[in-house]
């Protein structure tokens, strides 16, 4: 398979506020592969859900002075990326789906293995 090829991605964002400088890549490569018009999802495990609390994105930054977290999500929302949480992983974080922003869908595991085993590249933060 060529790169021109892929249609699908599937990004899989395990760290969450306790590593600001790893929260934006993930966005930011999403943003531009939808933007290749490649169909694009990210799944929050581990803490990953946690940059998905509301107010989290608007105020984490990725370092001093720079742009919030919410300017690469936004980015990345815009172009169609979709955003999923795992539901062992709101456990793990003491969350709830209430506690997330707007648009995060929740799947389990083995919607997520479909996912994987229907994406070209599932690549992993």
């Amino acid at each position: 398979m060529t790169d021109d090829e892929v249609k699908r991605i599937l990004y899989v964002q395990t760290s969450g506020v306790e590593s600001p400088g790893r929260s934006a890549t993930v966005f930011f490569l999403a943003a531009s592969a939808a933007a290749m018009d490649v169909e694009v999802g990210i799944y929050f495990t581990q803490t990953g859900p946690t940059l998905l609390q509301r107010g989290t994105p608007e105020t984490l930054r990725i370092k001093p002075g720079g742009a919030t977290l919410s300017h690469f999500m936004d980015q990345a929302r815009d172009l169609g990326v979709r955003f999923y949480v795992c539901q062992p992983s709101l456990d793990l974080n003491d969350l709830k789906m209430e506690d997330l922003i707007d648009g995060v869908e929740m799947i389990g595991g083995a919607a997520f293995n479909d996912m994987a085993l229907e994406s070209d590249r599932v690549i992993c933060f």
